[in-house]
């Protein structure tokens, strides 16, 4: 007995995407509004682009950038230049730590847990610290604590409570509810649900904003210097006061090092944390 089988064997349709939502009238008139808002902001600026790449602009800057070259690698400015160097990390380590302590604090009334109107208060408190730049908090601490390091570390730590407040804020509002909320039906206590539940949950991304952070507060405590709060930035301000280039163009070098060398070791820190 033969038997015939059919070779007209249709394949298995695929799972059908969903069509694309229509695009609303008010997504074109935001798209719209940030066009018009770049086109008036290249009108109303004088931006002078054929005087920026005259031939005249660039043999002025390269007459500027020759007289840093070379670098002075004399004994003793690479000895200041090391212990300036380690106070510029001191007061990025110091202020970042700080900020970190009293972010957490912030960021629990911020994400909600005692109310809407603390919640308010607090995240405009926060608004308050970060909307301040460094340099500014420096130049008022500089009044009350005068110069040197000490200012440079309070206002890096009060700007960056105001970022991380929020940032740990936001982290603990996105974290899921589920794990708290089943240890506080079972009778746990409000505080030790929180920390055995919603904290170590987020405590990998809280950790990685105070990396990121501590990168940019390194960056900014070597500009720092520049209004007297120590540091590589105060060594910079120095030199380029008194046209010494080759001593500037070492303690730039040496910026630069510590930046990248930072840089890495953040890294690493972010992808050892994450596996």
């Amino acid at each position: 007995m033969n038997m015939k089988t059919s070779t007209n064997i249709q394949p298995a349709a695929g799972p059908q995407l969903p069509a694309a939502p229509a695009l609303r009238w008010s997504s074109l008139l935001l798209m719209a509004g940030l066009v018009a808002l770049v086109i008036a902001s290249f009108i109303s600026l004088s931006l002078k682009w054929g005087e920026f790449f005259s031939r005249e602009a660039l043999a002025t800057s390269l007459d500027f950038l020759r007289g840093f070259a070379p670098p002075d690698l004399s004994a003793g400015l690479l000895g200041k230049i090391a212990l300036a160097t380690l106070e510029t990390l001191a007061m990025s380590a110091i202020g970042t730590v700080l900020a970190a302590l009293f972010g957490i604090l912030l960021a629990l009334p911020a994400s909600g847990r005692f109310g809407a109107g603390i919640r308010l208060a607090t995240r405009a408190i926060l608004n308050v610290l970060r909307s301040i730049p460094e340099l500014v908090w420096a130049a008022i601490l500089l009044i009350a604590a005068g110069l040197g390091p000490f200012a440079g570390t309070l206002a890096l730590a009060l700007h960056t409570v105001g970022v991380l407040g929020r940032l740990f804020a936001d982290a603990f509002e996105n974290c899921p509810p589920q794990a708290e909320s089943t240890l506080r039906i079972n009778g746990v206590h409000p505080a030790a649900a929180f920390l055995y539940a919603t904290l170590p949950h987020s405590s990998v991304q809280m950790m990685s904003y105070t990396l990121y952070r501590w990168e940019n507060n390194i960056r900014a405590a070597a500009i720092l210097g520049v209004v007297g709060a120590g540091g590589l930035g105060q060594m910079l301000k120095y030199h380029l006061s008194l046209f010494q280039m080759p001593q500037a163009a070492s303690v730039i070098v040496a910026m630069l090092l510590m930046v990248a060398a930072v840089d890495a070791a953040s890294f690493l820190l972010r992808r050892a944390m994450t596996r």
